[in-house]
């Protein structure tokens, strides 16, 4: 018979387990070893020089950012506060077992990249110039990667340039970025923005307004659509450039400018219209960069003419009087044949008796009941 004292006990084996950690420059990070079972033993945490941080619940390293987090039988928890690259490389763990076993964490520390400065711009740039802008970005580790926007729109610019920083294990990357601008990048707003796993997506942005200078558009707006004969009438030349226009010259085709029109800057101003005022006018506006020429033709209208609200007002008041005639004929005609459909005639037994007499005197006989047998009056309804 088998003693019960041969039954083999089961041997645990306590090694630690741990797990690799990542933090980034100003953070904290948390390192954690575990063992399946208590045997008493001290659970031990060491950094990378091989100096030992806690033993169980003691400190034995004086770095006030280390600090124990939890101390079990199964568990030593340390947390370490404001993190630092030199704090990057392989923690140890270790149980103090015959044999005494280990168990390593690597820490991995990210570089936290600067703020992007943009450089290269220096005022404004013509229309159809080119600008050359560079997008530069320190203390990243990993190297960061730097993207290009217009208006949140992504750009394409030049391969990053990724440099060493000599005195500590961070990176410095640069980028380029060439635009040839036109005038609707007037007050375009490029920016840079940092991409790395230690920012959020956004975090980090730089932007640069760009000022770009183009020849004017010219419009000629009437004081109204209506220049009619005998009346004060004033056109305005409107120059929309960047600087705005500062010159004005008027001019009217194929001839010279009437002398009652007077040129006041970017108005021409007519104190009493005449047809012989007819005719194509000519602005031309000058901001510095170029010059640019609108037109407007002139056309005086007799002084009775209507003008064109005028016009459509009465269209609107003809429409609704026109509607409102139709509406009465058609109730007129309903009402006409209802009530021939429902004339009556009334004809009393007298009335017929005088249709049936030969002459006048038969006729009063026959009303006054002169017949005998005559029949009680009757009325007939046709």
């Amino acid at each position: 018979i088998e003693s019960p004292m041969a039954t083999a006990v089961p041997f645990i084996i306590l090694s630690p387990v741990t797990q690799d950690e990542t933090a980034s420059v100003g953070g904290m990070v948390t390192l954690t070893c575990r063992v399946a079972a208590s045997d008493n033993s001290s659970l031990q945490w060491s950094n990378t020089a091989q100096q030992t941080l806690y033993f169980g619940e003691k400190r034995a390293l004086r770095d006030n950012r280390i600090q124990l987090n939890r101390s079990t039988g199964t568990e030593l928890s340390i947390t370490i506060g404001n993190v630092q690259l030199s704090d990057e490389g392989e923690y140890t763990c270790s149980i103090f077992t015959m044999p005494v076993r280990t168990a390593r964490a690597t820490v991995t520390v990210l570089g936290v990249p600067d703020k992007p400065q943009i450089s290269g711009y220096e005022d404004t740039v013509q229309e159809g110039g080119k600008v050359t802008l560079t997008c530069t970005s320190s203390g990243s580790k990993p190297p960061a990667k730097l993207r290009w926007y217009r208006n949140q729109e992504e750009l394409t610019g030049r391969p990053d340039v990724v440099e060493t920083n000599p005195d500590e294990a961070t990176y410095t990357v640069i980028s380029e970025l060439t635009l040839t601008v036109g005038r609707s990048d007037d007050n375009t707003l490029i920016g840079c923005a940092v991409d790395h796993p230690s920012l959020s997506p956004g975090e980090k942005w730089t932007e640069q307004p760009i000022r770009v200078l183009f020849t004017p558009d010219v419009t000629i707006q009437p004081q109204n659509d209506l220049p009619r004969e005998g009346e004060k009438f004033i056109i305005q030349c409107i120059g929309n450039g960047n600087p705005k226009p500062t010159s004005y010259v008027w001019q009217k085709k194929d001839g010279e400018l009437p002398l009652m029109a007077k040129v006041d800057a970017s108005f021409l101003l007519f104190e009493m219209l005449n047809k012989s005022d007819n005719g194509v006018y000519l602005c031309q506006a000058d901001n510095g960069i170029g010059k640019m020429q609108g037109e407007y033709t002139l056309l005086v209208q007799d002084p009775t003419a209507m003008s064109t609200s005028s016009g459509v007002d009465h269209a609107v008041i003809g429409g609704v009087v026109a509607v409102i005639v139709f509406i009465l004929l058609c109730l007129l005609i309903v009402l006409g044949r209802y009530l021939i459909r429902h004339k009556g005639t009334y004809l009393t037994h007298e009335a017929k008796g005088c249709d049936d007499a030969p002459d006048a005197d038969t006729a009063i006989i026959n009303a006054e009941g002169g017949h005998s047998g005559a029949e009680d009056k009757k009325e007939y309804f046709i």
